[in-house]
């Protein structure tokens, strides 16, 4: 096999493997693909009536936020499965068997890519029931796709340093908890300019703000330069940033 065959298929297995230890995890299928669709149901249905969004359909207005936290509410459990590949020697059982060292990471990222873009599709087709009308060209749905699963990537290897960063997986999945939690204070549920003083701020200067601004604005056919010029510049330096960072941790300890 080819030096470059060689952790082609390496990589692949790791996908599997990890793919297998998701589909037997109930509560991470739940975290990224149900919990967010829930979470919509009852901000539309519920709350969505008491939200001021200039206008127009709160549905239109919260899908992209929907599908900003489908993207962060699994990240958990990467973290977890990094730390624990980490931690509890199985690592040091693939170095034994020859599997090539950077597929272990390789395929924690593909897992979790393709996991999360089930889950934000989830949101898409459930947003349709719910009445979602955008009016985005062919051109800026393949623009919304890119830009999503960059998120994506980028999100994906600032997780994996979380928890190659941790002590334990417990921890690891503690670290997680804050990014979680950033897409409620951003522009994902109601306007930022709607919130109180020093939210407001945190939340039009806070990355998910300009990357749900981008989708929103291409899924209803008014693209802004502004906001995805600073989307594009967040994803590349969390994804750049992450990335250094995850391959020094896992030098360091693997």
């Amino acid at each position: 096999m080819s030096t470059t065959s060689a952790p082609l298929a390496d990589s692949a297995t790791m996908l599997r493997r990890n793919f297998k230890h998701t589909m037997r995890d109930p509560v991470v299928l739940f975290n990224a693909v149900l919990f967010p669709i829930v979470m919509m149901f009852m901000l539309v249905y519920v709350l969505g009536g008491g939200f001021d969004v200039g206008g127009g359909e709160y549905i239109d207005y919260a899908a992209p936020g929907m599908i900003m936290l489908a993207l962060c509410y699994g990240m958990g459990a990467t973290a977890t499965a990094v730390n624990s590949d980490m931690t509890k020697g199985i690592i040091n059982r693939f170095r034994v068997m020859n599997i090539s060292r950077g597929a272990v990471l390789t395929g924690h990222v593909v897992s979790t890519v393709l996991r999360t873009v089930v889950g934000m599709a989830a949101i898409v087709g459930v947003a349709f029931l719910m009445g979602f009308s955008p009016s985005a060209t062919f051109a800026q749905w393949l623009a919304v796709a890119g830009i999503l699963v960059l998120t994506v990537f980028a999100v994906t290897w600032l997780t994996i340093a979380f928890g190659l960063a941790a002590k334990t997986p417990e921890s690891a999945g503690f670290f997680a908890v804050p990014l979680i939690m950033l897409p409620f204070f951003s522009s994902a549920i109601i306007p930022a300019d709607k919130m109180g003083p020093g939210i407001r701020q945190f939340a039009e200067y806070q990355p998910f703000t300009p990357i749900i601004e981008t989708v929103r604005g291409l899924l209803d056919g008014t693209p802004s330069s502004g906001h995805t010029i600073a989307a594009l510049a967040w994803c590349v330096g969390i994804g750049v940033f992450g990335y250094v960072w995850a391959l020094r941790k896992f030098n360091k300890r693997a």
